[in-house]
């Protein structure tokens, strides 16, 4: 009688298909599937990093370039891949993953595929921030022309969070609402786009020059100085995210049933969407307002790695290939004339957003 309660017990503790693993206090279940799915984009970012590092007027082969990373080469490739191409493509690594991690942060919250940084007006809000500094600073002065060159990403972030908890503040009646979420980010990226847009009009024509660039999202000219504050940024709010990721998953619940799982649901979601704000404004800061990324990626690695919700690593790998390869693309399927990354990841991304709104609308009507 006893060996038959204990093989029942087995068996209600088994997930079927799915070996359980335990480390300490931790435990959970092994999925082949987003695990494969994050094995592949890890591939194809590194095949997208190596591939960037090799192309341009001085060609490199992929395995010169793995040997110069790893010490070896010459004194040229050394300067061209160590000094020149790496901190570019770091960047637009490190860029990518940020706002991929933000989208899927963003979406998991709002349960609603359509919210993300792009979307809730976080972006454009970094973008109103920095063009006032450029349009402003550049004719107001040497405090605000010293601001101007050297405090862009923090004003960037600044505008960043200031938008964020505008857009929370202003959908939140006794809690966040999805539908109510994205359409006040609507509405303030509205006004923080036309907000730009004049200030572009009544500023220098140099100066607004230098903010349409920025505003494209670009990468080029991007040094370590770009990729130090990412890489903190990512170092510290991953491990946080992943750690509260159990919470994420409860939230994906009514508020009812959330409460009823003991988890602080404002407290929470309110530290979550801090998260991801702050990750996509610094990644804002770093390289312009890159479009897309943070809609289309998450998804991506919902459908690839077929869970509930879209998982958070396999978002930010497949983030930093995306910026990678169209980085890829803006500076090698043009001839002589690159593009900003920006417009790449649009033309990319704009089909695909039109695919949300009318898979949305059907499943409304459905």
């Amino acid at each position: 009688m006893t060996r038959v309660l204990d093989s029942s017990e087995k068996t209600a503790r088994a997930v079927a298909g799915r070996r359980p693993i335990r480390l300490g206090p931790f435990s959970g279940v092994l999925r082949w599937q987003p695990l494969v799915a994050l094995l592949g984009g890890l591939v194809v970012l590194l095949a997208f990093f190596v591939l960037n590092l090799g192309l341009g007027e001085y060609q490199i082969s992929p395995v010169e370039v793995l040997n110069t990373l790893l010490g070896g080469g010459d004194r040229a490739q050394q300067i061209i891949v160590v000094e020149l191409r790496l901190p570019r493509s770091l960047t637009g690594l490190l860029v990518g993953a940020a706002l991929g991690l933000a989208g899927a942060i963003m979406q998991a919250l709002a349960r609603n595929p359509l919210a993300s940084p792009d979307m809730l007006g976080i972006t454009w809000g970094a973008g109103t921030a920095a063009t006032a500094v450029i349009v402003l600073g550049g004719t107001a002065g040497s405090i605000a022309g010293a601001l101007a060159n050297y405090g862009l990403p923090l004003v960037a972030l600044a505008g960043g969070l200031v938008t964020g908890i505008a857009v929370y503040v202003l959908a939140y009646r006794r809690g966040v609402d999805s539908f109510r979420l994205v359409l006040v980010g609507v509405g303030v990226s509205a006004l923080a786009g036309n907000a730009t847009y004049w200030l572009l009009t009544v500023g220098d024509v140099n100066d607004a020059s230098r903010a349409l660039i920025w505003l494209t999202g670009s990468l080029n000219a991007r040094g370590w100085e770009h990729v130090i504050p990412v890489a903190i940024a990512l170092v510290v709010l991953i491990p946080l995210t992943l750690i509260g990721t159990h919470v994420l998953g409860a939230l994906q619940f009514d508020d009812d049933t959330v409460r009823g799982l003991g988890v602080r649901r404002d407290l929470s979601r309110g530290a979550l969407l801090l998260a991801s704000v702050v990750l996509a404004s610094i990644a804002t800061a770093a390289a312009g307002p890159i479009q897309f990324v943070a809609l289309a990626t998450p998804q991506i690695a919902l459908r690839v790695a077929r869970t509930s919700r879209p998982p958070l690593l396999t978002s930010a790998v497949l983030g930093g290939a995306l910026v990678v390869g169209s980085d890829v693309i803006s500076r090698t399927a043009f001839g002589g004339m690159e593009l900003p990354v920006g417009i790449i990841t649009a033309v990319l991304g704009a089909p695909y957003l039109i695919y949300l709104l009318v898979r949305r609308y059907r499943e409304v009507r459905a």
